[in-house]
Parts: structure tokens; C-alpha cells; sequence
């Protein structure tokens, strides 16, 4: 319990229900060598968390840049909410020294691996808007998701989508990914491209933007978001 309440002072919560943020804590590897215990583990929240941060990040985006299009607004957010940076989050409040993990995850290092530590952080997320509502989880995401967006934005680090869904796709299918316009609308002065990623047959992604670039952009961070939710490769 001692944990459990520091690690709610980091994260600047007062829970009403622990048993929601122990749970957020629980590593279905834990419960595979402790069999007897009541704990539940934490995939049903990461499940929830996952959503709430999108939406919160998502609504955020919307009223922080009102000139942004809807191509420009997807590959922001997909920057915020894809696995290192949550994973990054995380680290932030030395999330991985409270998890509990069966002794193999723990062996290979799972306190600080970036998928796990991701799921955990969504997993928190989740626990806490169940326990305080969406009003009170609102400015923590948005205390995380601040600073971080300014260093996105200093470093156009939000660009990177297309590379970094090409590394993913030759590491996991050793294919480089496509893109293909599908639809464009609007005036010659103020098109919107409408542009689809592929990988062999495939379709990853869909994006759209006032520029053929932009929209693949938007594209290759949503294809990015879909990746990012699969097994690694080790866990197959």
C-alpha cells in the first residue's frame, strides 16, 4: 500500500480505489507464476487508458491549433501517443519500479522495456479516469503531453511518421511500404488529398492533408498507431 500511495503523490492523484491502480500495475506475467492471487491484470485498462488518451490528446490538439488540418493534427497526435513517447511518460515518474512482473519478464528487463512501459502508463491512465472521471485525468495528460509537444514541434519530430513506419515495415515484412492518392477535392488553390499506405496488398493506413505530403504523413502515423499495437516480434 506504501507503493501504491507514493506512487499516487508522483502521478498527483489522491485515489478513492487502489485496488484500480494495483491492478494498472499487474503484468499478466505476475499472475502466470501467482496463480492464487485475486488480482486482475492490467490489459482491460490499457484497453480503456489507450482510448481516453487519445481522446484527451485529440481534443487538446483540436483547440491548441485551430490552423492545423486534419492531416497536420493526426501526425501531431500520433507523435504524442505512440509507444516511446508514453514510454517516456512513464520513465517520468519511474513507473517501472512499481510494477509487478513474474520473474522471466523481470529477468530480460521488462521495468524498462518500451512496450510494457507504454501499456502500464495507458493501464494507469485508464485506472485513474475510472476511479476521478475525465475531468480530473484531463490535466494530467495534458500536464505530460505539453512539454513533450513543444519539443515535437521544435524538432518537426512529427514528420518522421513515413521513415519511421519504413523502418517497421522492412523489419517486420522486409517490404517497404506505398503510398497512393485515392481522392483529391477542393479548388486547385486549396486542395485536400486524400493518400492510402499499403504494404504489399495490405492497407495500413489513410491520411489526409492540403498537400499530397502532409496527407501521407497522416497516413503513415495512423499505420504507425496500428503497428505499434502488435505483438513484438519476440512474443509471437
Amino acid at each position: 500500500m506504501d507503493d501504491l500511495l507514493e506512487l499516487g503523490e508522483r502521478l498527483g492523484v489522491e485515489f478513492g480505489d487502489f485496488s484500480l491502480l494495483a491492478r494498472a500495475l499487474t503484468h499478466r506475467s505476475y499472475l502466470n507464476e501467482n496463480a492464487g492471487s485475486s488480482l486482475e491484470d492490467n490489459e482491460r485498462l490499457e484497453f480503456l487508458g489507450d482510448a481516453v488518451i487519445d481522446f484527451i490528446v485529440a481534443g487538446y490538439l483540436y483547440n491548441r491549433y485551430p490552423e492545423l488540418d486534419e492531416g497536420e493534427l493526426t501526425a501531431l497526435r500520433a507523435a504524442l501517443v505512440r509507444a516511446e513517447t508514453l514510454a517516456q511518460f512513464a520513465r517520468a515518474v519511474d513507473l517501472g519500479r512499481y510494477l509487478r512482473l513474474g520473474y522471466g519478464e523481470e529477468e530480460s528487463g521488462g521495468r524498462d522495456r518500451t512496450p510494457l512501459l507504454c501499456a502500464t502508463f495507458e493501464a494507469v491512465i485508464g485506472a485513474i479516469y475510472l476511479d476521478r472521471g475525465l475531468e480530473r485525468t484531463r490535466p494530467i495528460v495534458e500536464g505530460y503531453v505539453k512539454p513533450m509537444l513543444e519539443l515535437i514541434r521544435a524538432g518537426d519530430l512529427q514528420k518522421d511518421a513515413k521513415s519511421e513506419f519504413q523502418v517497421w515495415a522492412q523489419a517486420r515484412f522486409n517490404a517497404t511500404p506505398y503510398y497512393r492518392v485515392i481522392d483529391s477535392e477542393g479548388p486547385d488553390h486549396a486542395k485536400t488529398f486524400t493518400v492510402r499506405v499499403l504494404v504489399g496488398n495490405e492497407d495500413w493506413g489513410e491520411g489526409r492533408g492540403r498537400s499530397k505530403q502532409a496527407a501521407a504523413q497522416a497516413a503513415a502515423a495512423e499505420a504507425l498507431a496500428r503497428a505499434e499495437s502488435l505483438p513484438d516480434m519476440e512474443d509471437l
